[in-house]
């Protein structure tokens, strides 16, 4: 039987991917103007020459067009591809025209497929969630690929969230596996936060 915070971290996502849905494609395009612009003043504030990234699908906050410059302005970008055993492989951002459909129906690179260790070289870590709290603790959306990947990272870099603004929330449920992030990113800004690494 799930646990209670199981149960309410399942009631949460199905609320907030409802309200991702209800957004219109002016709010979409606006907030990944503004992702892309705070992503872009955190790699710079990070000195990050080598970053991972995700590749949003249509109710994301989007993060293609941050990755497309980043890419343009010479920076690697790692994106993930994800694997039946619950691991993330990764492939390097050139392409962003030869996208496939990945395991649960998300945007993934065709690129060369490298391990799920190349994301130790990055310098920045930016992932997605469903909503981010004031002490770090994030909801991601189930299936636990970010919190095994941060999990087993030897010396894991900053990890930013990127979520809508009313994402952010006063406290969420959190479980022993549930990896903090050090801080989120929105469309209107970047909040660091100091989380507790288990």
């Amino acid at each position: 039987m799930p646990s209670e915070e199981e149960q309410q971290k399942r009631a949460l996502r199905a609320e907030l991917r409802e309200r991702r849905q209800l957004l219109s494609d002016p709010q979409r395009e606006s907030a990944a103007a503004g992702i892309a612009a705070q992503l872009d003043a955190l790699v710079a504030a990070h000195g990050a020459r080598s970053v991972s990234c995700f590749l949003s699908a249509t109710t994301e906050p989007g993060t293609h067009e941050f990755v497309r410059g980043a890419v343009a302005r010479g920076i690697r970008v790692l994106l993930p591809i994800t694997r039946a055993d619950g691991l993330l492989d990764w492939a390097v951002a050139d392409d962003l025209d030869a996208v496939s459909e990945g395991l649960f129906g998300l945007p993934e690179p065709t690129g060369e497929v490298l391990g799920p260790i190349a994301v130790n070289d990055v310098d920045l870590m930016i992932i997605p969630a469903a909503a981010v709290d004031r002490t770090g603790t994030r909801l991601g959306w189930g299936r636990g690929y970010f919190d095994k990947t941060i999990g087993s990272m030897e010396k894991c870099p900053p990890v930013y969230a990127v979520i809508y603004d009313s994402e952010v929330l006063d406290s969420l449920p959190r479980e022993l596996h549930d990896q903090p992030v050090d801080g989120l990113v929105t469309p209107t800004q970047t909040i660091v936060l100091s989380p507790a690494r288990n």
